[in-house]
């Protein structure tokens, strides 16, 4: 190898400067426009987050007012029954929308895939048009379609001659609420499968359909495996989700206000301390332990799931 000549280390020396100036420059470039997102994010996220952990650390009483108790709330939340059953209850609602509406969505997505079926792109704006719909609007309709004395299936019910079914009775209300968790979410859902099985290079198909795979097998060691980390990304965005349920049955409660209680879900039950009981701090305990709990099954399912890659 040879030396560079000395006039192009001259003009290297030139170009970055002594101390390499320029590639300071080319940093705090970098860093400035990334500053609005990060002061956003500080804003929003994480001052916000710090000051609910700053009061869930204390409590109010009737004498002495506001006192500090360290970790006495997030103790007194592990012997709360109104807590755990909405723990109980959420982790059920988990177990039964998570894996319907990740299996259908999947299903959709391979069919609308295969490249056998015809007005693909009406089927795909009508599937997901109901993500369009507010969570709200969502509840307040199908709250009204469930209605025992007022709503169409019960109409339907009684014209046909049959008892109306109980969608809003205590055993099957949870099941209702998933429903309309599924028509939100299943097209929304379905078109990111169906993104990322788009993106699948065309020259593995032909790989395949060389070594003799039929459309099934296709599907299952290929396209499956391939948008295996959309999967994962799913299925994390499911769970934060079912966690996070509350306008569905807050609204629902107007409907069936003795199956649903002030504590139906973890949120619920936080919202209610806050602006009824006014109880903030308790509900932050709350909140954070929430969280916590959704930190934990995110991994665990992200987890399992990449277990299953590298030993299928």
């Amino acid at each position: 190898m040879t030396a560079a000549p000395p006039a192009r280390q001259a003009r290297t020396r030139k170009r970055f400067g002594p101390g390499g100036r320029r590639r300071a420059r080319h940093a705090l470039t970098g860093y400035l426009f990334i500053a609005p997102f990060l002061a956003v994010f500080l804003l929003v996220l994480v001052l916000p987050l710090g000051y609910a952990f700053y009061l869930s650390l204390f409590r109010s009483r009737l004498v002495g007012g506001t006192v500090f108790v360290g970790l006495a709330n997030y103790g007194a939340a592990f012997s709360d029954t109104l807590f755990l059953h909405g723990m109980r209850l959420v982790t059920g609602y988990l177990l039964i929308q998570a894996p319907v509406m990740l299996g259908l969505a999947l299903f959709f997505a391979l069919a609308l895939d295969s490249r056998r079926m015809r007005f693909v792109r009406f089927i795909r704006l009508g599937m997901f048009v109901p993500y369009a719909v507010p969570s709200v609007v969502a509840a307040l309709m199908w709250g009204y379609l469930y209605g025992g004395s007022f709503g169409l299936f019960a109409e339907i019910a009684r014209d046909i001659g049959v008892e109306p079914f109980g969608f809003l009775t205590s055993k099957w209300m949870l099941g209702s609420i998933a429903n309309i968790s599924w028509w939100e979410f299943i097209g929304y859902t379905m078109i990111v499968m169906y993104a990322a099985l788009q993106a699948i290079p065309p020259e593995l198909y032909d790989a395949s359909a060389v070594d003799g795979a039929g459309p099934l097998r296709t599907a299952w060691s290929v396209k499956i495996p391939m948008i295996r980390p959309v999967l994962q990304l799913l299925a994390f965005f499911a769970v934060i989700g079912a966690f996070q349920l509350f306008s569905e049955p807050n609204i629902m409660a107007a409907v069936a206000p003795t199956v649903i209680g002030s504590a139906y879900t973890p949120n619920l039950y936080a919202y209610n301390l806050v602006f009824t009981d006014q109880e903030p701090n308790y509900a932050a305990a709350i909140s954070f332990l929430v969280g916590f709990v959704i930190l934990i099954l995110s991994y665990a399912v992200i987890f399992s799931m990449n277990r299953r890659t590298r030993n299928p």
